[in-house]
């Protein structure tokens, strides 16, 4: 696989089709949306002037993802301040206030995701929760017990009979976990 040297460059054509220089191959709006979300770096040019129009491209991404989603997750009222910033003296500050907002939403994001990963992975009774949930789920319907491999020494678990008394009090320990999750 060839080492790359900076972005991908994508070329835009008259007939609106994208052509993308890495792959060598035509590529939709939604591939380069996906091309984001999977952190790659391009840029896009005009195929015959040589502009960079990554900006007004990334902005065509948004309006269509916004329009697909049904439920777009920009709110009326954020596009009608930015709207109003056009031509505004506060214009040239906000393109950099907003890049620092969404690079500390993003830290606080992972952060929170890390944080929830390691209360209701690393809980052993969490785990023991998720063991016995997948147990059941690969149950034949109708069993009403069978022996679970246990995850770490290989030893048969006692069985698991999925039935209303065992699911009562793992409902019941999940209650208690997510107090102790709520309370953290």
């Amino acid at each position: 696989m060839p080492v790359k040297d900076g972005p991908t460059a994508i070329k835009k054509y008259a007939n609106r089709r994208l052509y993308n220089t890495g792959t060598s191959s035509y590529v939709t709006l939604e591939d380069l949306a996906d091309m984001v979300k999977q952190g790659e770096d391009f840029t896009v040019q005009d195929a015959k002037s040589g502009e960079d129009i990554t900006h007004t491209v990334l902005t065509q991404i948004i309006f269509e993802q916004e329009a697909k989603s049904g439920q777009g997750i920009l709110p009326v009222s954020f596009l009608r301040e930015i709207i109003g910033y056009y031509g505004d003296q506060m214009q040239a500050m906000l393109p950099g206030f907003l890049d620092n907002a969404m690079k500390a939403f993003s830290e606080q994001q992972a952060h929170m995701r890390e944080q929830m990963d390691r209360a209701l992975y690393e809980n052993p009774l969490k785990r023991e929760y998720y063991r016995r949930e997948e147990t059941v789920r690969r149950a034949p319907l109708g069993a009403s017990s069978y022996r679970a491999e246990d995850d770490e020494g290989g030893e048969s678990a006692p069985a698991v009979h999925p039935v209303a008394g065992d699911l009562d009090d793992l409902r019941r320990q999940l209650r208690v976990l997510q107090n102790r999750i709520d309370n953290l």
